[in-house]
């Protein structure tokens, strides 16, 4: 039950992404540019993912902080599963430009935001942990 709820979650991820995606195209990119809205989209992004996962932690009902880590690992390769397949075949990208958001030396930023994915359940539980 504990890996439905995970993929769920993913899923409901993935699907505040999008549509963080979409309005960072439709409004930031006309005036920053496509590069800096992607490094832009990547904090805001982190930080929506980061908010998702607070709120449902507890949902998830991880039994330990292995399991929360296992989790975070598990949506980071759907994620980028899920990037390469949405860019490579739903777009059409060359590789050049999908990887152009992981190179970091060159200002990609999405390593950063595939970490915070991964820490977010971990994160999220501790944070939620210190609340109390």
């Amino acid at each position: 039950m504990l890996w439905l709820r995970a993929l769920a979650l993913w899923a409901l991820l993935m699907a505040a992404e999008t549509v963080h995606g979409v309005v960072r195209t439709l409004y930031l990119v006309p005036a920053i540019g496509d590069f800096r809205s992607r490094q832009i989209g990547v904090v805001t992004g982190s930080l929506l993912i980061v908010g998702i996962v607070w709120l449902l932690v507890p949902w998830l009902r991880a039994a330990d902080r292995r399991a929360l880590v296992a989790i975070g690992l598990l949506w980071v390769v759907l994620t980028i599963a899920f990037e390469i397949v949405l860019g490579r075949f739903a777009f059409g990208m060359p590789w050049s430009r999908i990887a152009e958001d992981f190179d970091v030396p060159a200002g990609g930023l999405l390593a950063f935001g595939m970490a915070v994915l991964g820490l977010s359940p971990l994160l999220a539980a501790r944070l939620r942990r210190s609340e109390r």
